[in-house]
């Protein structure tokens, strides 16, 4: 791998006696991981389930190493954990959540940091996921729905269009920012091609931007992380020092730095900051609910085919109906992308449940389930109907028995496929 030179010049100036084993460490395989998903199992659950969880991530209880050539796993599928690089596991791990927190992950895509913290949170309280790229956006919104998370709000916003509907409203803020990517080097050749000097300082302008913006939108008494996967002090300690500089009631609590020749990972930076002050009670323009008949179409296809009833705030937009998480503010003028969990599609009065409901729901949550062996699960994936006899109806097809992967619909004996088409696997 050829390496820029003036980024060599000034890793030489930083890192003195380390830089030897800092440019040795290129010669080295990029480490994989995964996080295992509490939401849906335990770590000692998933490891007697999987024969691929290896050593364990230091900063990270429920990070593992791996091989990371297992996409297309069952337990993949199912949603019982995240791949991610694991140097990027310690910036959730530095921030103190707690359940019922509000929290706001501002720059979320692809999804890695929002799943981890919406484990931490257990069901509880509200996240906010922001991704300004529409494209990415998505592919957030289907990690989060395999992952079955149910109180997160999907946004695509520019951090300064936030600012005035979350006025102090977060508890805990992560910004994972933008930045020059130098610790994506040994995995991706067009990092390496589009960086310069003059990015990195380009960077460190933006970054600066998205922290003011984070900071009128953290509650008093709040907690902010900022990280990035670059190397580079002005966007790393230069931009930490600048923000906690620039406003007098933000305290700098402390600050992490991963390198690839000290740890197994690519690298990554992160600072912890806390806002001081008497948290505010601001009055907040609640949500609106949908009408009750289209709630009554949901309760009956709940009544008919679950043994659980979901509580919460209803909102519908277009033909789909979606479970707001509790402590929402009005979605009025919100560019929302997922405004919580889908429920489902209504169609010419008949309810038709999403597969983010599906995730979402634990076995004994279903009146009707299939367990699929692997080799069935794989016929599943492509879209083929499973043999059953059994009660006619919605269930979850189950995958070793246990964790649900998608619906079905049972008629004449015949699970009709419900996977949804853009996931299958061909």
């Amino acid at each position: 791998m050829k390496l820029p030179e003036k980024f060599l010049e000034r890793m030489q100036t930083d890192l003195k006696a380390e830089y030897d084993d800092f440019l040795k460490s290129y010669e080295d395989k990029p480490y994989t991981a995964l996080r295992v998903n509490t939401l849906k199992l335990s770590v000692a659950d998933f490891q007697k389930t999987v024969d691929f969880c290896g050593e364990n991530v230091n900063w990270c209880e429920n990070g593992f190493y791996y091989d990371g050539k297992k996409g297309n796993h069952p337990s993949s599928i199912a949603g019982l954990f995240y791949s991610q690089e694991p140097s990027a596991m310690i910036t959730a791990e530095t921030i103190d959540i707690k359940e019922g927190d509000k929290v706001l992950d501002l720059c979320a895509a692809p999804g890695g940091k929002s799943t981890q913290l919406a484990a931490k949170l257990n069901g509880t309280g509200l996240l906010v996921s922001n991704e300004v790229v529409p494209g990415r956006a998505k592919i957030l919104c289907e990690n989060i729905e395999r992952m079955g998370i149910k109180n997160t709000i999907v946004t695509n916003m520019y951090p300064e269009k936030m600012e005035s509907h979350f006025s102090e409203f977060f508890d805990k803020i992560i910004v994972d920012a933008p930045c020059s990517g130098e610790g994506m080097f040994r995995k991706d050749e067009i990092a390496v091609q589009e960086w310069s000097i003059e990015h990195t300082y380009s960077c460190a302008q933006r970054q600066l931007s998205i922290l003011d913006s984070a900071y009128k939108m953290l509650a008093t008494g709040g907690q902010l992380v900022y990280s990035t996967c670059t190397f580079a002090r002005v966007e790393n300690e230069d931009v930490a020092e600048k923000f906690k500089h620039k406003y007098e009631d933000i305290k700098l609590v402390k600050m992490h730095r991963l390198m690839p020749h000290k740890v197994k990972g690519e690298g990554h930076f992160c600072a912890l900051f806390e806002k001081g002050g008497k948290r505010k009670n601001e009055k907040r323009i609640p949500i609106t609910e949908t009408k009750r008949e289209i709630t009554n179409i949901y309760r009956e296809f709940e009544e008919e085919n679950l043994n659980t009833t979901l509580g919460g705030v209803f909102v519908s937009f277009g033909d789909f109906l979606y479970l707001v998480p509790s402590g929402m503010i009005s979605l009025d003028k919100i560019k929302c992308v997922r405004p919580g969990l889908q429920l489902g599609e209504i169609r010419k009065g008949r309810f038709i449940p999403s597969h983010h409901l599906c995730m979402a729901l634990k076995k004994d949550e279903f009146r009707r389930t299939i367990s699929l062996t692997d080799e069935e699960i794989s016929l599943y994936i492509k879209g083929e109907a499973i043999s059953h006899i059994g009660e006619k109806g919605y269930g979850a097809m189950l995958y070793n028995g246990t964790y649900p992967i998608g619906w079905y619909k049972l008629s004449d004996n015949i699970a009709k496929n419900h996977y949804p088409k853009h996931l299958r696997k061909v």
